[in-house]
């Protein structure tokens, strides 16, 4: 009897340990993609493992409404995948607490004005019910308040020149409306944030010192009160 009560209790004070949820958890954001047609953007994923167990996952299903014009990539590090080909292939293992900030998505808007939303649907290869969803939303706009190539509806913006650049690059730009906020983003080809820079009003240039910069390609961003507007591509050399 004494060596029942004894059981009974070691389970007993085991349930507080057996119910809690060791799983991976995704710090970044819903994934927000506004665009342009034709335009790509990418975002970041960013996951830690809570637990203190190595796993592995791989992407088993890929969920809800992509148009047929539109495509999307996943890159974990310098692999990049197309989810609709390569699902059973897109596959990361994530160490005891570690984070993880080199995956990022890739997603082309198409040539047709349209919105939708999916899912990545994540599950651990040795434990199906362990599972982490990745949420994305999109909007591709045909651009009606664009009147050229860098004229928007708030802002004239240049592109970056000189482009390649290995000192100082520069771009030019005019308030239409100064009550607008405006800033520069700018990210690594994987994704990673770089730097950022709010536009003055009082000003029409801003300069950017990218003699610091790792040689390679980055991504520079015009946001217009946090709303994505338009990416391009920066070289920078030694």
């Amino acid at each position: 009897m004494n060596r029942l009560l004894i059981i009974f209790t070691c389970l007993w004070l085991l349930i507080p340990v057996l119910g809690i949820a060791q799983h991976v958890r995704v710090l970044s954001e819903n994934l927000e993609f506004n665009g342009d047609l034709g335009s790509t953007q990418r975002k970041t994923i960013i996951l830690q493992n809570e637990s203190d167990q190595s796993k592995t996952f791989f992407l088993k299903n890929l969920r809800g409404n992509i148009g047929s014009s539109q495509n999307i990539k996943i890159c974990i590090g310098d692999q990049c995948f197309n989810p609709r080909k390569d699902l059973a292939k897109i596959k990361l293992t994530l160490k005891p607490g570690e984070t993880v900030t080199d995956m990022y998505l890739d997603f082309e808007m198409g040539i047709a004005e349209t919105r939708g939303a999916f899912d990545l649907f994540f599950v651990n290869e040795s434990n199906l019910k362990d599972a982490f969803v990745v949420e994305a939303v999109y909007e591709v706009e045909n651009s009606k308040n664009k009147v050229n190539e860098f004229d928007y509806k708030d802002m004239i913006l240049s592109d970056i020149y000189p482009n390649p650049s290995n000192r100082i690059a520069q771009l030019d730009y005019e308030y239409k409306n100064p009550k607008i906020k405006a800033k520069i983003t700018i990210n690594s080809f994987i994704g990673n944030p770089i730097a950022e820079y709010e536009l003055d009003p009082e000003r029409s240039t801003l300069l950017i010192n990218v003699s610091e910069f790792t040689p390679g390609f980055y991504f520079y961003t015009l946001f217009l009160d946090n709303k994505n507007i338009v990416t391009k591509k920066l070289q920078v050399k030694k």
